[in-house]
């Protein structure tokens, strides 16, 4: 082929692109256009939304993620309009099957981190427990630290930091002490058999009335519960207030000496188990230098 007939040939194609582009030129700029509305509509949503989230949660990074989901998906929906305006329907049939693809392998893949997310963002808007609040997960107790999009950081009483993942939280039982201000104090303990019940019961509802912290308005209660093998056992139960852990086992604590010391004071006994051990054997058993007997024993006379 001549060198004519390559350039009558290039010639030709570059006009049949110049013809096409001609042509699709109007297609183009209303695509351009149709593009750039729906990216300035992302933005005023965006505004929108910004301004209804914070009215529901303070947390910035559930903010952000909600509001860069808006505009992705605002900005998609123009880009997939756009090529339909310029016909290129099989480029988008290509892109969402791609995308479905995709997206059911990242499904798949990232179930438990989606979940995560899902939650966190769940906790953000029902807060059923914020920075500073003392909950119990599972075998964790402490204080919520920081409370993020994935995971919800308790630091435990003895120092330590865990980070519980949020489905947790939000699917499984989670206990918040600082939603409930009082607390019960339970205390279990065993009188003597000749001591008299119902001096006991006075003596423990006369002493725990001052016991700090108590709530004034919520009655002692004093139940006897069973007879015991060396005591007849009572539960005494009454309300505090609960600002924090610390008070509240201090509060106990207090609790637990004051019962001691009355019971003291009017000589009720709080008895302990009583065992009684069996030396014997059946040939006897050398205790010292001295050899006991077994009284089961046969005489050889």
């Amino acid at each position: 082929m001549s060198f004519n007939e390559i350039w009558k040939l290039l010639n030709q194609k570059i006009m049949n692109w110049l013809e096409v582009a001609v042509k699709s030129f109007p297609n183009f700029i209303a695509a351009l256009l149709v593009f750039c509305f729906f990216v300035f509509l992302s933005k005023l949503l965006a505004n929108v939304l910004d301004k209804v989230l914070r009215r529901f949660t303070s947390r910035l990074s559930v903010r952000h993620l909600m509001l860069s989901f808006l505009r992705i998906a605002i900005v998609v929906v123009g880009l997939f309009i756009s090529l339909e305006i310029l016909n290129l329907e099989k480029a988008v049939t290509s892109l969402l099957a791609g995308a479905g693809v995709i997206g059911l392998a990242l499904g798949f893949a990232f179930q438990d981190i989606a979940s995560n997310f899902v939650s966190g963002i769940f906790i953000a808007f029902n807060k059923p427990y914020r920075v500073g609040d003392i909950v119990q997960s599972g075998e964790y107790v402490g204080n919520v630290t920081a409370v993020n999009l994935r995971t919800t950081t308790i630091t435990t009483f003895q120092g330590l930091e865990v980070m519980v993942p949020n489905r947790f939280l939000f699917t499984e039982v989670i206990t918040n002490f600082t939603n409930t201000p009082k607390r019960r104090i339970d205390l279990a303990v065993g009188v003597s058999y000749d001591d008299d019940l119902q001096k006991v019961e006075d003596l423990l509802k006369k002493e725990l009335e001052n016991l700090p912290n108590r709530i004034k308005n919520q009655d002692i209660d004093v139940f006897f519960t069973d007879f015991g093998g060396s005591s007849i056992n009572l539960e005494a139960r009454v309300w505090v207030k609960y600002p924090n852990h610390r008070n509240f086992l201090i509060t106990k604590s207090e609790a637990i000496k004051k019962i001691k010391i009355v019971f003291d004071k009017n000589d009720i006994e709080i008895p302990f188990p009583m065992r009684t051990l069996n030396l014997g054997a059946n040939s006897g058993e050398i205790l010292g230098d001295e050899v006991l007997p077994n009284p089961n024993a046969k005489s050889k006379d």
